[in-house]
Formats: structure tokens, C-alpha cells, sequence
């Protein structure tokens, strides 16, 4: 693969050494001519070609189904992870006294809709990671009793870097009959995923990060002996199997996915993050999962030739991703060295006092050898 070739791709890349597609990746050229061509066409024609834009989005769910393996009734597009967390947490057949299980240190996105379950009687477990940023099986089976009815985890965990082992949980949760819900955000994109045998239920993940879309346009996934289990929440005009049949009631939901499109999509953003979606595939996600966890080696071994900073992420190769973290002595130091890197026409971030590192396939072993520069002392 020509790596190099890839990053005419990435406009991006002629201003900066982009290394924070954990936040908000830049967009690919692909994704920006499409969202061009959509909205140039609404403003020669208004509606008119409506029927093509209808027939795109179409395209698009295929494009997201192939990426994780499903069919493409049973994905739903979003506008962004915590709209899918919400789907699922308000529509899960609760009953008082039951539990759900998450990550202490997860993003909020996957914290708050289980948390305002609350009043419903639903108490949420939150477990610890161990001080090497592991959150271990072992500790969240200790967490669940018999009135567990939900797992909800990131893929990655988002400040840590840690790649939980989804088909080590999802059989956990298979044989406890637990329902596992997957943040994906941080993973999608970078690793392959096959839905229909990873057991897994639920997966949501908006398509800023990794798959390089923009921000407002993401998918949702739901295992179809799931559809008629939940309590259909946030439904519309286009819930029904009759969508576009206005002038006829028939409260009918489809039988998939799709009852949790609501109402008009983002269809500006569908369209761009169907051009990413494009060329991530056609570059194969085994491609990708190989290249970042290279070029995150390479980091780690480059920023491990001096004493600090220490490298905080599991290199395990069951737990690495393409988030690694760094930590320095001084907490303050990680917030300091991001602003020097961005003067310094390189991106990085901090999340939990740690300075993070999140590359993607485009990104060059000489941008790591100009950001271990200024890491190691400026």
C-alpha cells in the first residue's frame, strides 16, 4: 500500500501533522466533494432531484453495514453516539431493582443516559480501571449479580487508549444474558468488526473520529431479535412502513432499524461520511488496523529512547489501539505540550493529565519524528 499516495486524500496534511482523530478528525476530500455536490444540486434545484439524494443514503447504509459486518436494515443513522446510547438505555425493557454495568472512566456519551435511568429504579455499576489503564474481565464480573441486564463499554476506552476484547465480552455476556451495548467511536474505522458474529447487541458510534466523516452524521446498529424487545422511543414520520404516504395514518413501525430515523436526516453529512466510508473500505479496514498500530509502535519506541514522557497505554497486543497516551510528572506539562506542538503546526490533546496521541493510516513516520521532537523537549 502507498501510504504516501493516500495523503492527497487529506487536505490536511499540507498545513498539519494531524494526530487527533480520537476529538474531531479533519474531513477527506472525497467526503467534502460529496457534501459539495449534494448541497450545490439543493441550490440549483431545490428538491427536485430529491429522489437521487433519497437513493444515496441508501448507499451509504450499505457502505456503513459492510464496515461492521450487518445487514443494512438493521443500521440506523444518527446524529451522534449519545443519541444512540439514549436509544437504547430509554427503550430497554427496565424493570426496578436492575443494573447496568460501565467503565469508571468512560466518556460521558456512555455515562449519562444510563445514569438518568435512575428514577426508574436502574442502578448504574461503574468499574474501575486497574492503574495500568486495564479495565479486566475478572473486575467486571464482580460487578454483575444476577440482576444485571446490560454491559455498555467503548470499544476503546477514549483517555487510555485500551481496546476492550469484544468477543471475550460478548460471550460473557451471552452466557449470563446480559445485553452488551458497544461504543464504537473510538474503534470503527480503524479495526474490523463482523456484527453478525461478534456478540455484541447494540453498537452506536458518530463518524468524526475515525471514519473521518463529520460531526452529526453516525450509525446506529441493533441486533434484529432486539427490535421488538425495546420500547420504541423519539418516533416520527419516518418511523412507520408507510413513511412517505403522508396523507394516510397507519401507526405500523418498521420492522428494523429504521423505526429510529425519526424524521428528516442530516443528509448533508450522510452524504459526506458515504465518501469517507468509500475510501476507507476501499483501502480494507485490515489495512488500516495494521498501518495506525505501526505507526503507534513506532511512536512508543521513538518516545521510549528518553526517560520521560512514560508511555501510559497497554502495548499489549490485545489492548493497543491508535489512542496512546503519555504522561509526564508534572500534570501541567501534557497541557503545555500540546500548545507547543500546535504552534508548532501539530495536533495532539490532552485528556485525563496525559498528552494523546491518535494517528491514522495517512499520517507519516516523519510527522512522529517532528512530534517525538517536541515531546521529548521542544
Amino acid at each position: 500500500m502507498d501510504w504516501d499516495a493516500l495523503r492527497r486524500e487529506m487536505p490536511v496534511t499540507e498545513r498539519w501533522a494531524f494526530f487527533d482523530h480520537a476529538a474531531v478528525a479533519p474531513l477527506t476530500a472525497r467526503a467534502v466533494k460529496a457534501m459539495r455536490e449534494w448541497s450545490e444540486d439543493l441550490l440549483a434545484n431545490g428538491h427536485v432531484n430529491e429522489p437521487r439524494w433519497v437513493a444515496r443514503i441508501e448507499e451509504v447504509r450499505k457502505l456503513a453495514a459492510r464496515l461492521i459486518g450487518a445487514e443494512p436494515l438493521d443500521v440506523a443513522f444518527i446524529k451522534n453516539t449519545s443519541e444512540g446510547v439514549g436509544i437504547v438505555a430509554e427503550g430497554f425493557p427496565w424493570r426496578s431493582g436492575d443494573n447496568v454495568v460501565i467503565a469508571k472512566e468512560e466518556y460521558p456519551a456512555n455515562q449519562y443516559p444510563w445514569m438518568n435511568l435512575r428514577d426508574r429504579g436502574v442502578e448504574v455499576r461503574a468499574v474501575a480501571s486497574r492503574p495500568d489503564g486495564r479495565l479486566w474481565i475478572d473486575d467486571l464480573v464482580a460487578a454483575m449479580d444476577a440482576r444485571t441486564r446490560v454491559l455498555s463499554l467503548s470499544w476503546v476506552e477514549f483517555a487510555s487508549g485500551f481496546r476492550n476484547d469484544l468477543d471475550a465480552l460478548g460471550q460473557l455476556c451471552r452466557t449470563k444474558g446480559i445485553a452488551f451495548f458497544v461504543d464504537a467511536i473510538q474503534g470503527l474505522g480503524v479495526f474490523p468488526l463482523d456484527a453478525t458474529h461478534t456478540p455484541i447487541d447494540f453498537l452506536a458510534a458518530d463518524g468524526h473520529k475515525w471514519l473521518l466523516g463529520p460531526e452529526g452524521a453516525g450509525i446506529l446498529w441493533i441486533r434484529r431479535d432486539w427490535i421488538e424487545r425495546l420500547r420504541p422511543v423519539d418516533i416520527g414520520w419516518n418511523s412507520v412502513v408507510g413513511a412517505r404516504d403522508f396523507g394516510t395514518i397507519d401507526f405500523r413501525l418498521k420492522p428494523n432499524a429504521g423505526r429510529y430515523e425519526s424524521g428528516s436526516l442530516n443528509v448533508a453529512g450522510i452524504m459526506a461520511l458515504g465518501g469517507s466510508l468509500e475510501w476507507l473500505l476501499e483501502i480494507g479496514v485490515d489495512k488500516i488496523a495494521a498501518r495506525v498500530l505501526e505507526l503507534t509502535d513506532y511512536l512508543c519506541r521513538r518516545v521510549a529512547e528518553r526517560p520521560t514522557p512514560t508511555v501510559y497505554s497497554s502495548r499489549r497486543p490485545s489492548d493497543q489501539s491508535g489512542i496512546v497516551s503519555f504522561a509526564y510528572a508534572d500534570p501541567n506539562e501534557a497541557g503545555a505540550k500540546v500548545r507547543l506542538c500546535r504552534g508548532n503546526g501539530i495536533v495532539v490533546n490532552k485528556r485525563a493529565d496525559r498528552l494523546r496521541v491518535s494517528p491514522h493510516c495517512y499520517n507519516s513516520f516523519e510527522e512522529i519524528d517532528r512530534l517525538v521532537g517536541y515531546l521529548h523537549g521542544g
